[in-house]
């Protein structure tokens, strides 16, 4: 199985706003940038679609080790809430709807596919890829204003 790294970031101007997000995959020393945003969205959403999108870009079964500033995706997965949102019908402890439903579920699907090993670094404080997927969120972002 492939060894990839993957570094995911997404960005929002006003929560809801114009958002964007970015992912650097490296593989046996190339690296490849992806970007995308949607014109009204949220942080969270874009930090989901980083890690959905550069998950998708690999064309098989890989083991990857995934660095995001994003706790909400990070502890999402490590911490089981949402596969138990997902065994709930999308529903938290409190009974209330899970947010971004339709994106963990895509999530959920991928990391059935891929053996993903997850580390959460503080964003902004001069991790080389991390400001660089900053870069390209906050450029796909600012193409919607």
């Amino acid at each position: 199985m492939k060894e990839i790294e993957l570094f995911t970031d997404g960005a929002c101007s006003g929560n809801p706003g114009p958002g964007g997000w970015g992912a650097v995959l490296r593989f046996g020393g190339r690296e490849k940038e992806l970007s995308g945003g949607a014109p009204s969205t949220t942080n969270n959403r874009m930090e989901l679609t980083a890690v959905i999108e550069g998950l998708s870009a690999l064309k098989e079964p890989c083991r990857v080790v995934l660095t995001s500033d994003s706790r909400y995706v990070v502890d999402g997965i490590q911490k089981g809430w949402a596969r138990s949102w997902k065994r709930n019908g999308w529903r938290k402890a409190d009974k209330k709807p899970a947010l971004n439903a339709d994106l963990w579920d895509r999530l959920l699907t991928l990391l059935d596919i891929h053996e993903v090993r997850w580390i959460w670094v503080r964003g902004h404080q001069g991790h080389p890829e991390n400001e660089r997927c900053d870069q390209l969120a906050v450029a796909a972002c600012q193409s919607f204003k």
